[in-house]
């Protein structure tokens, strides 16, 4: 039996909020956390585990970058206009369609959409695990004060490496080998 902790492939679901050509700008550590998207998105395409995509306000901020969008092998986009995507209606039934409880967060920005939309799966009895390499704010103080708070709230604090071994779950399989460079 695995330790809860563990974002086990069957029950794990990847959601990448609002990462935006608009927002871009504002973002100091922009590049770095897309690369740790785009790896996230890259295994789960590998691994056949659900990847979703939240824009908020598309008008004013753009679509999703595409540096992030061109690693989705099937991309399912939701816009909205809450920071909070749990919020819009068509959100829970779209996420609860494939039966995962444990979501994998990233994106941007951390203290306000990720946040949001994260207390508010707690509070609906998902298991969020925060990939806190691959979240950003304007700044790194809003950052790292809303980790804290996901911390506080019960979510699972963990690196997109440590989710994409976890995924993995053993060495010496096609799917591993499928995912090493994805790492290296």
């Amino acid at each position: 039996m695995r330790h809860s902790f563990v974002a086990r492939r069957e029950d794990s679901l990847l959601l990448i909020i609002d990462f935006q050509s608009g927002m871009l700008k504002a973002m100091p550590h922009w590049e770095e956390t897309a690369t740790r998207v785009n790896q996230l998105s890259q295994a789960a395409g590998a691994l056949g585990i659900p990847v979703f995509l939240t824009e908020q306000y598309p008008k004013g901020l753009g679509n999703t970058t595409p540096q992030v969008l061109e690693k989705i092998q099937e991309p399912s986009i939701m816009h909205k206009e809450h920071f909070s995507a749990c919020l819009e209606g068509d959100f829970f039934p779209l996420i609860r369609g494939h039966g995962r409880s444990k979501i994998v967060l990233v994106g941007m920005e951390t203290h306000v959409c990720v946040l949001q939309t994260g207390l508010d799966l707690i509070q609906a009895g998902h298991q969020v695990h925060l990939a806190a390499d691959a979240v950003t704010s304007r700044t790194r103080e809003n950052r790292d004060i809303a980790i804290e708070m996901f911390r506080q709230a019960g979510a699972v604090i963990t690196s997109a490496e440590i989710v994409i071994f976890q995924w993995a779950l053993r060495a010496n399989t096609d799917e591993f080998r499928r995912i090493l460079p994805i790492v290296k």
